[in-house]
């Protein structure tokens, strides 16, 4: 939406260093193993998000 071609990494990078906790797990939900990918909250928490 901002026409850059890696803005998503630096809001990813701004969400990282961000003190206060996004409810949001993250934009990659799956790994491409298919696997549940890392989440600063813990994998536990990104699924519990995830359920609700």
């Amino acid at each position: 939406m901002v026409n850059k071609p890696k803005g998503s990494l630096a809001v990813g990078g701004a969400n990282g260093r961000n003190p206060m906790n996004l409810i949001l797990p993250c934009n990659r939900v799956i790994g491409s193993n298919g696997a549940l990918t890392g989440y600063a909250g813990g994998i536990e928490r990104k699924l519990w998000l995830l359920t609700h």
